[in-house]
């Protein structure tokens, strides 16, 4: 099948479904399960795009340049990531079900969803409005509203205060995995 024909039928697909979202009022869980499957596709479509493309030969010896510049984002899971963007905060439907990570998801702890983040890691999140800070750990995907870039828990958005308005613009920061945090408290 061709790629551009495959691409289109997945837009219609989607697009019938978020009309049949609109009509027959699904739940909010179940929108999210079948636009993440369909954000999959997507990638799966780019990546194998992109793939036919990379398999094409420089002879400028260009492509060596970008091997070397490949080799070194390798090691950027290493060095530290901030963000900037829009949070929101998630709880009251999604208490006590099964997060990305594998765990019970517990409204009460300090954790978050990240859309590309590893699962596990450990973020400090600032609210830009009023300084406020929180340690968070990833344990989830999301947030799958567009123009946002991380979904906390309750108690990390009461923390922030943010509870009420329910979103803010924060700093997402993260530092590489054996690095000491700066607070310089033990982590028990």
């Amino acid at each position: 099948m061709d790629i551009q024909k495959y691409l289109e039928e997945e837009r219609q697909k989607e697009q019938a479904f978020k009309l049949r979202f609109a009509t027959e009022r699904i739940s909010l869980r179940h929108f999210k399960n079948e636009l993440s499957k369909r954000s999959r596709v997507w990638r799966v479509a780019l990546i194998g795009a992109l793939a036919l493309v990379g398999c094409t030969s420089d002879p400028s010896g260009e492509s060596d340049k970008h091997a070397s510049e490949e080799k070194g984002s390798a090691t950027a899971g290493k060095q530290n990531h901030k963000e900037f963007g829009e949070a929101s905060w998630y709880g009251p439907g999604f208490q006590g079900k099964e997060t990305a990570s594998g765990d019970t998801f517990n409204q009460s702890n300090m954790s978050a969803a990240h859309p590309s983040l590893p699962l596990g890691t450990k973020a400090e999140v600032t609210n830009l409005e009023n300084g406020k800070k929180v340690k968070v750990e990833i344990n989830d995907r999301g947030p799958y509203v567009a123009d946002r870039v991380i979904d906390l828990s309750r108690a990390a958005a009461k923390r922030l205060g943010m509870e009420q308005e329910g979103t803010t613009e924060v700093k997402i920061e993260t530092k590489p995995i054996g690095q000491k945090a700066t607070d310089g408290k033990s982590r028990r």
